[in-house]
């Protein structure tokens, strides 16, 4: 749903507790952007790169304790209009992630259910329009 409304340019970061489903949900995004890679976790290499009708990268800090190089690389790649952007264990960079970026939170509620709760600035608001429809329909 939110992949398919990508347009470029946005950031999404990603924030859960190990195993939270975060690639999981990034997953979906690479799905939403019409990629027929295979999504992992890029943990020990930092970044992937999936081809779709946008590309998307995708970042993973958590073996960081800075960002370093990557941290120049992110902000190179933040300055890309036409790419989508997800970053798992984003608090590395916190200060050069933009304030239009979407955060999304994922809480375990089960062993495979999660709670998801999304912090979007309104000029990306788009992204969620049909996940807000969704859940004003599923409300007794």
């Amino acid at each position: 749903m939110v992949g398919q409304k990508c347009k470029g340019g946005e950031v999404f970061e990603l924030i859960s507790d190990l195993g939270g489903g975060k690639t999981t949900f990034i997953q979906g995004l690479a799905a939403g952007l019409e990629s027929k890679d295979q999504v992992a976790s890029p943990t020990f290499m930092l970044e992937k790169v999936y081809d779709g009708r946008l590309p998307l990268h995708h970042f993973d800090f958590y073996r960081l304790g800075e960002a370093g190089i990557v941290g120049q690389e992110l902000e190179e790649t933040l300055a890309e209009p036409d790419v989508v952007i997800a970053i798992e264990w984003g608090d590395v960079v916190h200060d050069a992630l933009p304030n239009d970026r979407v955060t999304i939170t994922i809480a375990k509620t089960g062993e495979s259910s999660r709670r998801l709760e999304f912090v979007c600035p309104d000029t990306r608001a788009y992204l969620l329009a049909d996940v807000r429809q969704a859940k004003e329909a599923a409300k007794p």
